[in-house]
This record gives C-alpha cells, sequence and structure tokens, in this order.
C-alpha cells in the first residue's frame, strides 16, 4: 500500500452522524472535535457519512457556515402544539456532507446551549426539531445526485440526537420506514441527559404508548418539595433503551457507567444493556496536532529528533517570565478551572509543591473564585509559577509542545484529549486513573517483560498526597534518570492515537449492529 493511500472499510455504508456541535461550525467542547474529525476519518476509508447539526447564527458564528448552500428542501414538523417549518443548507467538505437544520430558535446571541442567564429554555424544542430532521434528511436531500436512502447506520451523539432512535422505533418502523436502519448512541458526557418536566412529553409528537421509554422519576431526596411526584421525560435514558448498540468514549468509561458512582442514575439501565455496551477512545486530528508541522510552535521537533522540544521549552519561559533553565521540570495544567478537573487538588499541593525546585503553568478560565486563586498564587511565586486565565489555541499548543509533564487530576474524565496531545508531543502525563485517562496513561514501569515500559503514571486514589507522589516521582525521573525519560516521551509519541485507528473499531461496531435486529417495542 502506497505510504499516503488511506485503508478501505471492507464494507461501505451509509452514516449519519446527528449532533448537537461540530467543529469548525460549532464547538463548545470534545464533543464538538469528535463530530469534527470522526466523520472525515470515515468517509476517508470509503463510506458515504452525512453529519446533521444545528446552523447556529449569532453573529461571531455566522461566517462559519458561509459556504454552506440552502438545499431548497424544508420540511413541517409536528411538535409543541404546532407544525414548525425547518430549511436544510449543504456543505461538503473533506469527502463529507454537512447538512445544517435552519430555524429561528438556532438565531440567537449566546453560546450553543445558553448565555449569561443560564441554559436556554427552549433547549428540549430545540433538539427535538434536530432530530426529527435529521431523520428526513435521509429520505428528502439529494447530495450529489443522490439520496441516502433508508438503510443507514444513524450515530447519535449524546442526549441532543437521543429522540432519534425513539423516533425510528416509534414513527417509522411500523410504517416500513427505515426497517434496515440500525442506530448506535454515543455517551460523550452522561451528566448530561436532557431532562425535562413529564409535562412536557405530548409536546415531542411521539404517541402517547412510547411515554415509558422516556419516562424518568426522581429519588425522593432529589424532588425539589413535598407534593413534588418527580416525574419526568429523560432524552439520552430514551436513547439507551432503544439505540442498537452503545459507545462511550473510552473502554474505562464504559464500566464506570455502569457503577453507581459514575452512572449519574443511569446505570442499573446501562448494566441491562452491556452486551450491546462497548467503549472506543477519541483520536486526535495529526493535521492540527503534531510537532513536526504545528504552526503555533516556535520550533518543530519529531520522535527522531527531540532537540527542538528543549527550544520550544526555553521559548515558553522567555513567554511566560520564567527563568529560562532546562534542568527545571516545567509542568503545565489546561483545561477548566472546575471541580471535575480536580482544580482543588492542585490549589491545596500548590504550597508544598512550590518548595521543589519547579516551575508550574495554568491556562484555563472559569469558577471566578479559582481564577483570583491563580492570579494570586502567581504574584506569591513570581519565579515558578503562572496562571494565565482565559484560553488561546495557539497559547495551548506551546505549552503542551514546552512542558516536561502534564497534570490532569480530573474527577471524573470520559476520554479525555490533554493527555493524548501531550503524548504526541512528548510531554509525560501525570493523571487520575479515571475513565479515558486510566486507558491511555501507561504508568512507567522500569522493570517490565520487554524492559522498560509506560508512558506516564496513572495515580489512584484521588488525594493530594498521591497526586504528589506521582508528581515527585516523574519529577526524579526527569532530573536523575534522563533515558528513562527519553524513553517514556518516545513512547508516548509513538503511540497511535489517530482517527483513522478508532474510525475501524467504530466499523466493527457498525457490523455487530446490523448482525442483530433493530429495535422493536
Amino acid at each position: 500500500m502506497d505510504a499516503n493511500e488511506q485503508p478501505q472499510a471492507k464494507v461501505t455504508r451509509s452514516i449519519v452522524f446527528v449532533t448537537g456541535e461540530a467543529a469548525p461550525y460549532a464547538k463548545s467542547g470534545g464533543l464538538g472535535d469528535v463530530c469534527g474529525s470522526l466523520p472525515i476519518a470515515l468517509a476517508a476509508r470509503g463510506h458515504r457519512v452525512m453529519v446533521v447539526m444545528p446552523r447556529y447564527l449569532n453573529g461571531s458564528s455566522d461566517k462559519n457556515y458561509a459556504k454552506a448552500l440552502y438545499t431548497g428542501k424544508h420540511i413541517k414538523i409536528p411538535c409543541f402544539g404546532g407544525s414548525h417549518e425547518v430549511t436544510f443548507f449543504h456543505e461538503y467538505r473533506d469527502n463529507v456532507d454537512w447538512v445544517f437544520v435552519d430555524h429561528p430558535s438556532y438565531h440567537r446571541p449566546g453560546s450553543l446551549y445558553g448565555d449569561n442567564f443560564g441554559a436556554f429554555g427552549d433547549n428540549q424544542f430545540r433538539y427535538t426539531l434536530l432530530c426529527y430532521a435529521a431523520c428526513e434528511a435521509p429520505l428528502i436531500l439529494e447530495l450529489g445526485g443522490y439520496i441516502y436512502g433508508q438503510n443507514c447506520m444513524f450515530v447519535v451523539n449524546d442526549w441532543h440526537a437521543s429522540l432519534v432512535p425513539v423516533l425510528l422505533a416509534a414513527k417509522y418502523r411500523p410504517y416500513g420506514v427505515y426497517r434496515d436502519s440500525r442506530s448506535t448512541l454515543v455517551i460523550h458526557n452522561l451528566a448530561h441527559q436532557g431532562v425535562e418536566p413529564a409535562s412536557t412529553y405530548p409536546d415531542l409528537g411521539l404517541p402517547p404508548e412510547w411515554y415509558g421509554a422516556l419516562e424518568w422519576v426522581f429519588p425522593e431526596w432529589a424532588r425539589r418539595h413535598a407534593l413534588d411526584k418527580g416525574e419526568a421525560v429523560n432524552f439520552l435514558k430514551g436513547a439507551v433503551v432503544t439505540a442498537d448498540r452503545i459507545v462511550t468514549v473510552s473502554q474505562g468509561y464504559s464500566w464506570e457507567v455502569t457503577t453507581a458512582e459514575g452512572g449519574q442514575g443511569l446505570n442499573e439501565l446501562l448494566s441491562s444493556r452491556k452486551s450491546v455496551l462497548n467503549g472506543i477512545v477519541n483520536g486526535i486530528d495529526i493535521n492540527d496536532w503534531n510537532p513536526t508541522t504545528d504552526k503555533c510552535l516556535p520550533h518543530h521537533y519529531s520522535v527522531d529528533d527531540l532537540s527542538g522540544k528543549a527550544k520550544c521549552k526555553a521559548e515558553l519561559q522567555k513567554e511566560l517570565g520564567l527563568p529560562v533553565r532546562e534542568d527545571v521540570p516545567l509542568i503545565g495544567f489546561i483545561g477548566r478551572l472546575d471541580y471535575q478537573k480536580g482544580i482543588d487538588l492542585i490549589k491545596m499541593a500548590i504550597p508544598e509543591l512550590m518548595r521543589e525546585d519547579v516551575q508550574f503553568v495554568m491556562l484555563g478560565s472559569g469558577d471566578p473564585i479559582f481564577e483570583g486563586w491563580m492570579r494570586s498564587t502567581e504574584s506569591s511565586y513570581k519565579d515558578k509559577f503562572r496562571g494565565w486565565v482565559g484560553f488561546s489555541v495557539p497559547v495551548s499548543h506551546r505549552i503542551t509542545a514546552g512542558c516536561d509533564i502534564l497534570l490532569m487530576p480530573s474527577r471524573f474524565e470520559p476520554c479525555g484529549l490533554n493527555q493524548l496531545y501531550a503524548m504526541q508531543y512528548g510531554t509525560v502525563p501525570v493523571v487520575h486513573g479515571t475513565g479515558g485517562l486510566r486507558d491511555t496513561v501507561e504508568t512507567f514501569n522500569p522493570f517490565g517483560a520487554k524492559g522498560e515500559e509506560g508512558t506516564g503514571w496513572a495515580f489512584s486514589p484521588l488525594t493530594v498526597d498521591k497526586m504528589l507522589w506521582a508528581l515527585r516521582t516523574a519529577m526524579s525521573t526527569f532530573r536523575e534518570h534522563k533515558p528513562s525519560w527519553e524513553g517514556l516521551m518516545k513512547r508516548g509519541m509513538t503511540k497511535d492515537h489517530t482517527w483513522d485507528h478508532a474510525a475501524e473499531q467504530y466499523e466493527q461496531i457498525f457490523e455487530w449492529a446490523f448482525v442483530d435486529q433493530p429495535y422493536v417495542m
């Protein structure tokens, strides 16, 4: 096979991704990265791929949809007490059909799901429209002269798209439509489930007998008052019940969602569907994250020539106003400043860590209390600590390349991408052993069967003492065992974190889904 030739799938399919976001059009987190990259990887393997998402217009994002053209197609969706018209826009890019559902509810200031006052009150309505539109798109849109037709694999992402498998089972298959289609639910973060009052069920336009698929009852302790029955509808639960296969974004997370601690109330239901539950680690876009070509870096380097990494470190130290020292371990943190990311542990550990000969840089925004703490800590440890409040893509690339160690003490992490970026750039991750972090970071073992093994340190349980122990072990390895440290860097850089590797695993899931009969009530 030619070095530039892409391996092809054994069986090519028509695949329809349904999502609330996809980069570069709209992105709020990892979901946008996945739905912006995985469809392209599957298309490169020979599949016909469509992505269906809202056409968000808020002033700043309008230019992202500039190349998307009106298809001339529009439909009326019966829900929420009326008939609501949506139209379809289309752009063909990277061998993928990007389809944008247009409706006035997607045109408003703020972020994708809310504004400064919180989540939008009509999110249930907005994503009900998306799900209906996504079910119609393969039947009515002529893209490249052909419709996708009924033999599709629907890949539905998180709660925003979770009504799709319910609609297929309740409103299409009983009338002979989509009988040969299948659906795969991808859970990126179980914490968000699309829960609304039970009284909203009639608004969804579903048959009354399907209420049980979405029915959700809060435990007594979670109810607001004594007369509250706790009755609700749960979009994600509906997909867990009706989807043909379920995928989480790492093997570790696929187990965690079946436990009481990590299941967010759905653990028993997910346990009952263990036979169709799998985990696949996300890939990374090596066009954006590649130390040999990264436009954000002052110097390039590779696994065969690491000299550029030391230069990147020196440039980062200069940029941050830290003493330029090659011998001091430079630790980095990149992420949201909130409880999930373990910022409170970093805050407790900093006074003790700053006694060491070390440098520490943090990039992120979030909780104002943590933002203020970062600023005050910087003034307390001028030669050792820098806190960059906010977020900048170029800066995140320079920190990833310039640091020796990346710290990720997340309480839970369905997959995590920063540790993958770090390994790609020869930066050694020190992480809490949870979810995707445990799956992707192999703890250093100097006495492995084939010599030294591992790509970093995964500590557990999540305590300040354990985190400091892992950091001190990493720092002493950096200082005193240079050949071992170089081995850690190179093993991380040679790991296959590409989307093509993930796409191949998704193909196996699709194959299994088509072996079984689709969900029918």
